[in-house]
């Protein structure tokens, strides 16, 4: 079976799409199409909730969206009737909550530009997020790293994508600074996310298209979580 279709990853803004309904689980209670605009669950960002409209009209909530057994294939979980195989349908994306995520996931890599330690995890929430840092010392300042952050933001620097292969990974290994999740290998390409003259990182993620539109930042509260570790928690507004 063909994988999905990640229209999300050419245009993170499409908030709706057709796409046609190509398998069932009826364990989870989810449909896998042949393309998508939901964001599946990973890398420390939710997958995206929505609403599926039948042919008929009516419609059934998407609750969530995972990658299913192969890994090149999405999942929209429902609650509701499962449509037919086969069933045109379109898809209706919840976009107040997916540009918060968008927001908060783009200020989380400025976050990992003012704060240049190594990422033992993150989270991204609804216009909010955490980094934890491999840090030795504390004395870490919240008014200090917002303000860093906001004058970045300021500049309205441009964000783009683009890919590079396996090979051009390796010899460049300083682009990885998430030390507990790497980017997926084995299929020939890894997407790159630039901050124009800011930051560049693997990341498969929803991004804004400027980062003025991030608006402005809060650190909301640093945590010691290790002898070894901080967590910084932000807040988009």
């Amino acid at each position: 079976m063909a994988g999905t279709a990640l229209l999300f990853r050419d245009d993170a803004y499409l908030t709706e799409c057709q796409a046609i309904v190509v398998a069932l689980d009826t364990e989870k209670n989810g449909v896998i199409l042949d393309r998508t605009v939901f964001y599946a669950q990973g890398g420390g960002q939710p997958g995206d909730t929505g609403m599926l409209r039948l042919p008929s009209g009516s419609e059934v909530k998407v609750t969530n969206a995972v990658y299913g057994s192969d890994r090149s294939q999405i999942l929209h979980l429902l609650d509701g009737k499962l449509p037919a195989i086969g069933a045109s349908i379109q898809l209706i994306l919840d976009w107040q909550t997916r540009y918060l995520r968008m927001r908060a996931h783009t200020a989380l890599h400025l976050l990992s530009v003012v704060l240049p330690y190594p990422v033992t995890g993150g989270a991204i929430g609804d216009g909010q997020g955490r980094l934890d840092f491999d840090i030795a010392e504390g004395g870490l300042d919240k008014d200090e790293i917002a303000t860093q952050m906001n004058k970045l933001i300021a500049t309205d620097a441009a964000v783009s994508e683009r890919w590079i292969t396996d090979e051009e990974l390796d010899a460049n290994p300083g682009l990885v600074k998430t030390m507990s999740v790497q980017p997926p290998r084995g299929t020939g390409s890894i997407r790159l996310v630039e901050i124009d003259g800011i930051d560049l990182q693997p990341c498969g993620g929803t991004h804004v298209r400027r980062i003025g539109e991030i608006g402005s930042i809060s650190v909301t509260n640093i945590e010691k979580k290790g002898k070894l570790n901080r967590r910084v928690k932000i807040a988009v507004s």
